[in-house]
């Protein structure tokens, strides 16, 4: 399978109000998952963080791309308690979070809160 081909498979996955999420200027890769914002707004706010910590959001987008559910100390993890069911949460920087829901069978990242980190967590 192309790369072309390849990238127009995982866009199909995208389900309205979804938005395929933007990808860092820094990025050149494409990973085994699809990183998808949950509307426009969260890939609005995503952006925003992007143009703060263009450095950080690559890391955190490369590695959304390709191992979102691995464990990384103090960076990403998964939220506890029954309303977190399945979220996990990545330290872009010290005052900045992405929550996101990763669906293994369809490979896919739902990115539904990026910004500054708040008191208590969003819930998807």
């Amino acid at each position: 399978m192309s790369d072309n081909a390849a990238e127009n498979e995982l866009i199909d996955n995208v389900e309205p109000p979804e938005v395929k999420l933007s990808a860092p200027a820094l990025s050149q890769t494409i990973g085994t998952w699809l990183v998808v914002a949950k509307n426009k707004r969260v890939n609005r706010d995503w952006e925003a963080l992007m143009q703060r910590y263009p450095e950080n959001c690559s890391r955190c987008y490369q590695d959304l791309c390709n191992a979102p559910t691995t464990r990384q100390p103090k960076r990403v993890f998964s939220l506890k308690g029954k309303v977190y069911q399945g979220v996990w949460e990545y330290e872009v920087t010290s005052g900045d979070r992405v929550f996101y829901v990763p669906n293994e069978e369809q490979l896919k990242v739902v990115v539904y809160y990026a910004g500054k980190h708040p008191k208590n967590a969003p819930v998807p």
